[in-house]
């Protein structure tokens, strides 16, 4: 029971693969973890199975981003379950690429819907339920601060909205000694995105490390917010980009 009441409590949302996967894992040892997921059911129960093989009690609750209801209910589900939430991780997002003139009303809305706006109202349903001296952090990305090549404007804007974001819930939540920042990757090697795949050469040439990213280097950094060193850093966004916006 002490082990049990010992335990922080993590929401990652988008947990069931690549970055969120990552971060679950990352937080077992010490965190009780609730992922969301939408469409990989098999994927999300296998990881709950094998967080649970750590000694973490885990949950995964299927949740569309873009479904402020869905958002909410995810909230409630992990303090019925768990009582509280120490640390939540926005995670969840898409990657919208195409030429300017072919992209739609519909996936304008929907990514600002996803990035943007759950962001927003994943940290409103979850503050109550935080303690003080929480976390949030949301995965962000480095098209934010730079972008390289054409195709990804919305993608970008949608991304760069979580800085203000960030900025402005470490006012509202400073007091309590919350912090809230962003963690922006760059190019990260996720079945998204993967470091063999037919741009992958082109990508790490905008480096100034050359190579990519893993999962493991961007839950390393959100593990460090969310830890004792992270502390009194609040309203920031840390690049883990391998150089891309140096």
């Amino acid at each position: 029971m002490e082990h049990l009441m010992a335990r922080k409590v993590a929401l990652i949302t988008g947990g069931s693969r690549g970055i969120g996967a990552a971060i679950a894992r990352r937080f077992a040892p010490t965190h009780d973890v609730v992922i969301t997921y939408v469409g990989a059911t098999e994927r999300a129960e296998a990881l709950v199975e094998e967080l649970h093989a750590t000694g973490a009690r885990a949950l995964a609750v299927r949740t569309e981003a873009a479904d402020a209801a869905d958002l909410r209910a995810a909230v409630d589900r992990t303090v019925a379950e768990f009582g509280h939430v120490d640390v939540v991780v926005g995670n969840a997002g898409i990657a919208p690429y195409g030429p300017l003139a072919d992209v739609t009303l519909d996936e304008v809305d929907r990514t600002l819907a996803i990035h943007a706006r759950a962001s927003f109202l994943l940290a409103q349903a979850a503050a109550p339920h935080i303690p003080d001296g929480g976390r949030i952090v949301f995965i962000g990305s480095s098209l934010a601060d730079r972008v390289p090549y054409a195709g990804w404007s919305l993608y970008a804007m949608s991304k760069s909205a979580l800085s203000g974001l960030a900025k402005g819930l470490a006012r509202d939540l400073g007091p309590r000694g919350i912090t809230v920042n962003v963690v922006a990757p760059g190019s990260t090697d996720t079945e998204m995105n993967p470091s063999d795949g037919p741009d992958a050469d082109e990508e790490r040439s905008f480096t100034a490390l050359g190579r990519y990213c893993s999962p493991d280097d961007i839950a390393a950094t959100v593990a460090h917010l969310a830890g004792d060193g992270g502390r009194m850093i609040t309203g920031a966004v840390l690049a883990v980009d391998a150089g891309v916006t140096a």
